[in-house]
């Protein structure tokens, strides 16, 4: 499983939306996790107004689902070293093998899903 891949499905789930409304699936803790595991592959930071961005929700929602899996222990707030106002969520590490374990089960089935 590589960024690409991860990006795909990121891509998939936004076509996804051009045909069905995005409320039916309320997934916003699921986008939110994807993205953060393609930054982790490709070795990139995320803001947390670009994980609001990539949540595809509303802000208030996406701020609420970011804040619960930090507390849960599936995320970790980093201070940008530049700009402290700046706040960077990062996969735990625990976080970032079940996500690989689960893309890489999904990837060997052969499954395309959105």
């Amino acid at each position: 499983m590589n960024g690409a891949d991860v990006r795909k499905m990121i891509r998939m789930r936004r076509l996804r939306d051009r045909f069905l409304s995005a409320d039916l699936f309320g997934e916003a803790a699921w986008d939110i996790l994807l993205d953060l595991m393609a930054a982790r592959i490709e070795g990139t930071q995320v803001a947390v107004s670009s994980l609001c961005i990539a949540a595809a929700v509303l802000p208030t929602t996406a701020l609420r689902a970011i804040r619960g899996m930090t507390e849960r222990g599936l995320f970790l707030r980093v201070s940008d070293a530049h700009d402290k106002r700046r706040i960077f969520i990062q996969l735990s590490d625990a976080t970032a093998d079940a996500m690989r374990g689960y893309l890489s089960a999904v990837k060997q089935q052969g499954a395309v899903f959105a």
